[in-house]
């Protein structure tokens, strides 16, 4: 971790899930990645609108900076330390202004749905599930798959419209995937839909999804 991020997150972020300091968190999730875990650069780009969206323009140069790229191609394939030194800087710096850490990261989370939905790899999910939540949700292990380099995902299910997408070794934190999840269910017209992401270990996590 470079010392602009650390003064960035040492400034601005709390502790939140359990009591968890995000620098410690990232630290630990950065120990893990390898050379092969790569994400797409739109997920990139769409931190950064946030940032500039919500803080403006200073505070998304601010962010920008952690990365060693000069530009993002939103299909090109990116390194998933740098994305998690992007992240965790965007969460400290709009944490006082939404509500939190974790609010931060999920506010990271909507707009990395919007931005795949828009994509030709959004409209092929989105077409593969023919307006039905629970399709979308049957699909999503192959949506992450098409995005990242890494991890494992598959779905289970306890009744029609309550189900569980279990995550291994996948190194963004609960809520930035909670926030996706919730966005792309809301846009199929679900309605009251709740998504709770159960940790397991570090990079391991069970998503609880549900809706009416």
């Amino acid at each position: 971790m470079d010392a602009s991020t650390r003064g960035d997150m040492d400034m601005e972020t709390g502790e939140e899930r359990g009591g968890v300091d995000p620098l410690t968190e990232l630290a630990r999730r950065l120990a893990l990645t390898t050379a092969r875990d790569m994400t797409r650069g739109m997920f990139f780009l769409g931190v950064l609108e946030v940032v500039r969206r919500v803080a403006g323009e200073a505070a998304r140069t601010r962010c920008f900076r952690t990365s060693k790229e000069r530009r993002f191609v939103p299909f090109f394939l990116y390194p998933v330390n740098d994305f998690l030194r992007l992240t965790y800087c965007a969460a400290g710096l709009l944490a006082p202004r939404l509500g939190g850490f974790d609010s931060a990261l999920r506010s990271m989370g909507e707009q990395a749905t919007r931005d795949f939905l828009a994509s030709a790899l959004g409209r092929t999910l989105m077409t593969a599930a023919g307006g039905s939540p629970r399709r979308l949700v049957e699909h999503l292990p192959w949506s992450y798959s098409a995005s990242v380099s890494y991890g494992e995902r598959h779905v289970s299910w306890e009744s029609e419209r309550q189900g569980c997408l279990h995550m291994r070794r996948d190194f963004m934190p609960p809520p930035y995937h909670e926030g996706g999840m919730l966005t792309v269910l809301r846009t199929l017209g679900a309605t009251n839909v709740r998504v709770e992401g159960h940790e397991r270990q570090l990079l391991d996590c069970d998503y609880a999804v549900a809706w009416e």
